[in-house]
C-alpha cells in the first residue's frame, strides 16, 4: 500500500475514532454539563430564588421566564400544523437528525449557496433547553453536538407529540410570554386551543424573530410572514390554495393584552432590582443558578416603613417636571444622541439592519405610544415622536430616598426613583453618584471638633489662601462666628477656613475611613461639596453621629438559604470606632441648630416632627442638586432630588425646599405609626464621659433646649438657604442667644 494512501486510512480511522470519543465525552459532561432526562422533559423542575422582608414575607420571586405550561389536548391542531409546516417537514419521518436537511445545508455552504438551516423542531427544543446560542464558530460547533445528541435523547425518550407540546411551552413570543399559553394570551387574548388558523400561523411565524416579526410594531412585515406560513400550509396539504388565499387577504386582528411585568410592580422594585444583582454576582461565585436553584433571600427591608417612604416621596415628588427649549436642547446634542442610541426602540431597529438615516426619520415621526405621566395610571396615551418622548421623559425629576437603622446598618426603605416601568435607573444604588454640596459639611466639622476645636471657638469669614491653590471665597464676606452657627447656616468661608485648619488631605482620609469610596478631589473645594458620592455612602459616614462615634457599614442582605432552608450565608455590618462619643455628642447638637433656626428650620413645625432630630441640607450650584440627610435618635434617612442630566435640573429649588419634604413626610408617618419601634426614643442621651460640662457645651444645652421649647414658626416662613449670606438681605441671623 502506498503511503499516502496508508495516510489517509489512518487519518480518516483517527478522525473517526476521535470523533466518537469527542462525542462519548460530551454526553458524559466532560465537555459542559449535560442536563438529565429528568431535567428536559420538565424544565419547570427549576424553581425560582424568593426574597424576603425583615418580616418574613415574600416581596419578590427570580426566574428566568414566567411561563404556563399547556398539554398537547390544550393546543389548536392549527399551531401544529403551521409549525410542522414551516419549521420541520418531515418532523414525524426523522428521529431528531434530519439527514436530508443536513445534507442541503452542508452542500450550501460549499458552493456558498445557503438554502436554509439543517435544525429540526427537535434540535431547536434541544438548543432552548441547553440555553445555547452564542459564541464563536468553534464553541457553536460543539454546542451543535450537543444539541444533536440531546434531540436524539428526546426523540428516544418522548412522543412526537409530547416533544411538540414541550417546544410549545418552552419558546418566547416577546412582551414577557413565554410559551404558546402566554403568546396566545398576549396577542389575542385567547386560550391556545382557541386559536384559529391565522391566528397559528401568525405566532408561527414570530418564531423566526419575535422583535423582527413584531405584530404591534411591525404589522406589515409579520402580516407577509403569516402568509408564508400560509403557504407553507397549503405545501404540506394543511390548506387548499383557496382557504389560503382567503386567509392572506385578511388584516391582523389583535386583541392585545401584554403580560404584567412583576419586575415593575409590587413592594420595593428598585430595592429588589440591586438585590437580585449582588446575588447573582454571589451566586457566580458559589457556582449556583439564581433563576433555578430556588434560594431564599432574607433581606433587611421593613414592608410598612417602604410603603410610607414610597408616599412620601409621591406626594412631594407628584407633578414635578423641567421643560428645556428648543436652544436649549441645541446646546445639549451630545446628552440627546447618547439617550437616543441606549433608547430600545434604537437598538431594535438597527438589529433589523435599518441604516442611521432610516433610524432618524423614524425617531423624527410622530406615533402613538405610552409615556409616563403623573395620573392616577402613572401612563397617557399619546401621540408624539420617539425624539420628543425622549426629552419630555427627561424632564421629569427624579428622587432617591434611602432609610437605615444606624445602629445595626440595616436598610428600612429604599427608592431609588420616581416610577421603576418607565424610570430604571437607580439613584440610591452606590454606583449612582451626584454632588452632595453641603451635606458634606457635618464631616470635615467633625473632624475639626474630634481634633480639639471647640464649638463655640470662633472662625473667620473673610476669603483664605491656599498655597498652590489661591483665595477662596466671596469678596463681599468679612467678620467671623462661632464653628457651631456657620454650621447651622451652612456658610461657606467659614467651611473653607475650618478646612484650613485640619487640612486637605487629612479631610480626604477621614472622608475614606467613614466608608466614602467615591473619590474625591484634593483642592479647597472639596469641602464644599464638589464631588459625585453616592446616597448610601452619605449615610455609612452619618451614621457615626446617631450611633455616638460608631461607624456602621449599612446592609440590606441578612441571609441566603437553599430551597430547604439550609443556611449558605449570613452577613453581618461591619463596625468600627471612627471618633469618639464626645465628639459625636457635640456634633448632634451642632447639627440639632440646622433644623431649629438654621438651612433647615422648617422641618420640625412644617411636618409636626416630634422628640429631637438632626441634619443637614445641601444644595448644588445652580441647584441642580438638592439634599436632606437626617436623623433622629434611632433612625437615619437621606433624600436627594434633581434630574438625570444636570443642565435640565436647574433652579429646582435648595435641599429645604426640594428634599427636605420627603425626609419630613416620612418621618411624620413613622412617627403616627404605631407598629413601628423607631419613635420610642425621642432624645439624644448625653454621654456618661461628659460629666462636667464645659462653658460652650453648657450654653448648647440651654440653647437647643430653649429653641425646642419656644418654636413656634409658620409653614410659610422663609428659611435660610446654604447659598445665601444670612444678613446680606436685611434680615438678622435668628440665633438663640447661647448659641
Amino acid at each position: 500500500m502506498k503511503r499516502s494512501i496508508k495516510f489517509l486510512w489512518i487519518s480518516l480511522l483517527i478522525g473517526i475514532v476521535g470523533f466518537n470519543l469527542m462525542i462519548w465525552m460530551i454526553n458524559a459532561g466532560w465537555m459542559g454539563y449535560m442536563p438529565k432526562m429528568e431535567e428536559l422533559e420538565n424544565p419547570q423542575a427549576s424553581t425560582a430564588s424568593e426574597i424576603y422582608s425583615s418580616e418574613d414575607k415574600i416581596i419578590g420571586k427570580l426566574y428566568l421566564e414566567n411561563r404556563e405550561p399547556v398539554k398537547f389536548a390544550d393546543i389548536s391542531p392549527n399551531v401544529f400544523d403551521a409549525l410542522v409546516s414551516t419549521e420541520d417537514e418531515r418532523f414525524y419521518e426523522h428521529s431528531g437528525l434530519d439527514a436530508e436537511a443536513i445534507g442541503r445545508a452542508l452542500f450550501g455552504v460549499i458552493t456558498f449557496n445557503p438554502s436554509g438551516g439543517a435544525s429540526t423542531i427537535t434540535q431547536q427544543l434541544a438548543k432552548a433547553l441547553l440555553d445555547q446560542g452564542s459564541g464563536n464558530i468553534f464553541s457553536r460547533l460543539r454546542e451543535k453536538l450537543k444539541e444533536q445528541i440531546v434531540a436524539v435523547k428526546l426523540e428516544k425518550n418522548l412522543t412526537k407529540e409530547e416533544i411538540l407540546t414541550l417546544y410549545l411551552n418552552t419558546v418566547p413570543w416577546g412582551y414577557n410570554s413565554f410559551g404558546i399559553k402566554s403568546a396566545a394570551k398576549t396577542y389575542f387574548n385567547k386560550l391556545p386551543k382557541n386559536l384559529n388558523v391565522e391566528e397559528a400561523a401568525l405566532l408561527v411565524g414570530m418564531l423566526k424573530g419575535s422583535s423582527m416579526y413584531n405584530p404591534v410594531k411591525h404589522p406589515e412585515k409579520t402580516k407577509d410572514r403569516r402568509n408564508t406560513v400560509l403557504d407553507q400550509m397549503v405545501k404540506n396539504f394543511k390548506l387548499s390554495a383557496g382557504e389560503a388565499q382567503a386567509l392572506k387577504s385578511k388584516p391582523i386582528v389583535l386583541d392585545f393584552s401584554p403580560m404584567s411585568d412583576s419586575h415593575h410592580t409590587g413592594v420595593a422594585p428598585y430595592f429588589r432590582q440591586v438585590v437580585e444583582q449582588d446575588v447573582k454576582a454571589w451566586c457566580k461565585k458559589k457556582g449556583l443558578n439564581l433563576y433555578k436553584d430556588g434560594l431564599k433571600i432574607y433581606t433587611t427591608i421593613d414592608t410598612t416603613m417602604q410603603a410610607m417612604a414610597e408616599r412620601a416621596v409621591e406626594k412631594q415628588m407628584w407633578g414635578k417636571m423641567r421643560s428645556v427649549s428648543a436652544k436649549g436642547w441645541e446646546k445639549h446634542k451630545t446628552t440627546l444622541n447618547r439617550a437616543i442610541k441606549e433608547s430600545d426602540r434604537y437598538k431594535s431597529l438597527k438589529e433589523e439592519g435599518l441604516s442611521e438615516e432610516e433610524i432618524m426619520k423614524i425617531f423624527n415621526t410622530k406615533t402613538r405610544m405610552k409615556v409616563f405621566a403623573w395620573n392616577a395610571k402613572r401612563e397617557k396615551d399619546t401621540t408624539i415622536s420617539p425624539i420628543d418622548s425622549i426629552k419630555y421623559m427627561k424632564g421629569f425629576v427624579q428622587t432617591g430616598f434611602l432609610v437605615v437603622d444606624p445602629a445595626t446598618g440595616e436598610v428600612k426603605a429604599w427608592v431609588g426613583g420616581i416610577n421603576h416601568k418607565y424610570f430604571q435607573y437607580d439613584h440610591c444604588n452606590i454606583n449612582t453618584k451626584r454632588q452632595v454640596g453641603s451635606t458634606i459639611k457635618p464631616i470635615l466639622y467633625c473632624l475639626a471638633i474630634d481634633n480639639g476645636y471647640s464649638p463655640c471657638q470662633a472662625v473667620s469669614l473673610n476669603k483664605t489662601f491656599f498655597p498652590g491653590h489661591g483665595w477662596y471665597g466671596p469678596d463681599r464676606a468679612g467678620g467671623s462666628m462661632p464653628i457651631k452657627t456657620a454650621l447651622a447656616y451652612s456658610k461657606n468661608n467659614a467651611t473653607v477656613a475650618i478646612l484650613k485648619l485640619v487640612g486637605i488631605e487629612h479631610f480626604v482620609e477621614f472622608a475614606a475611613k467613614l466608608g466614602i469610596v467615591s473619590k474625591m478631589t484634593s483642592v479647597p473645594s472639596v469641602c464644599l461639596g464638589v464631588d459625585d458620592i453616592s446616597i448610601i455612602e452619605m449615610l455609612r459616614a452619618y451614621t457615626m453621629f446617631p450611633n455616638y462615634g460608631i461607624n456602621t457599614k449599612p446592609i440590606y442582605i441578612t441571609r441566603i438559604e437553599d430551597r430547604n432552608g439550609n443556611l449558605l450565608e449570613n452577613f453581618v455590618p461591619e463596625r468600627k470606632e471612627v471618633i469618639n462619643e464626645k465628639t459625636a455628642y457635640k456634633m448632634i447638637r451642632m447639627m440639632q441648630g440646622t433644623v431649629l433656626f438654621g438651612t433647615g428650620k422648617r422641618l420640625k413645625p412644617g411636618w409636626n416632627i416630634k422628640g429631637e432630630c438632626a441634619g443637614k441640607t445641601g444644595t448644588t450650584n445652580s441647584e441642580s442638586d438638592a439634599w436632606f440627610i437626617g436623623y433622629t435618635p434611632q433612625l437615619l434617612a437621606g433624600a436627594w432630588v434633581g434630574c438625570d442630566d444636570k443642565f435640565i435640573g436647574v433652579g429646582l429649588g435648595e435641599g429645604a425646599r426640594a428634599a427636605m419634604p420627603i425626609w419630613g413626610e416620612f418621618f411624620k408617618q413613622v412617627q403616627a405609626s404605631n407598629k413601628l419601634k423607631y419613635s420610642t426614643v425621642d432624645k439624644f442621651e448625653q454621654p456618661l464621659s461628659m460629666e462636667g460640662l464645659d462653658e460652650c457645651d453648657a450654653a448648647d444645652q440651654i440653647s437647643i433646649q430653649r429653641a425646642e421649647a419656644t418654636m413656634n414658626v409658620s409653614r410659610g416662613e422663609q428659611e435660610v438657604s446654604e447659598n445665601e449670606e444670612p444678613g446680606e438681605k436685611g434680615f438678622e441671623l435668628d440665633v438663640p442667644n447661647e448659641y
